[in-house]
């Protein structure tokens, strides 16, 4: 059976997130338009830094910090900035971003895995109009950006996700 399209590139950024140096969960990003996959990012330190994987230390962990909260401590590029980094505006406008994520001790699916609030903002920024998150190997939760965009959870203070 031919795997259906939005699999097929979840199934890359499922590979992409493979490369990540997160200690808690690691996610795969890559942004696609008109069927070409314009850029990926996978979660891990800035460029010439150290590693939460070579140092053998997550702050937020150490500190208990809640999923979705405090990413100011966080070492790490999230996967969805790394990808919209490395990507033209012009050619983000109107694509999709296909995000997979993977608990880095147990490698199951992040459960109810989302952006957070800056990569949000960002996605926004970068004219993506669609996002596929996996769910399970077959099933992903599909958002259209301007959701986000109505239902701004800043405005409420809402944390985590």
């Amino acid at each position: 059976m031919r795997t259906d399209k939005i699999n097929y590139y979840l199934d890359i950024a499922e590979t992409v997130l493979e490369r990540g140096t997160c200690l808690r969960r690691n996610y795969g990003a890559i942004i696609v338009k008109n069927d070409q996959i314009i850029s990926t990012g996978y979660v891990g330190a800035p460029r010439g830094r150290k590693n939460c994987i070579d140092m053998n230390v997550c702050v937020r962990e150490t500190m208990k910090v809640p999923r979705g909260e405090r990413y100011e401590l966080c070492r790490s590029v999230h996967a969805e900035q790394n990808a919209i980094i490395h990507a033209r505006r012009e050619d983000m406008i109107g694509s999709s971003m296909y995000l997979c994520g993977k608990d880095a001790k147990t490698g199951e699916y992040v459960e109810n895995a989302s952006a957070c609030s800056l990569c949000k903002r960002m996605i926004i920024n970068a004219g993506i109009e669609k996002v596929y998150i996996r769910n399970t190997k077959e099933k992903y939760t599909e958002v259209n950006v301007i959701e986000w965009i109505e239902n701004d959870e800043s405005i409420n203070g809402v944390m985590g996700y």
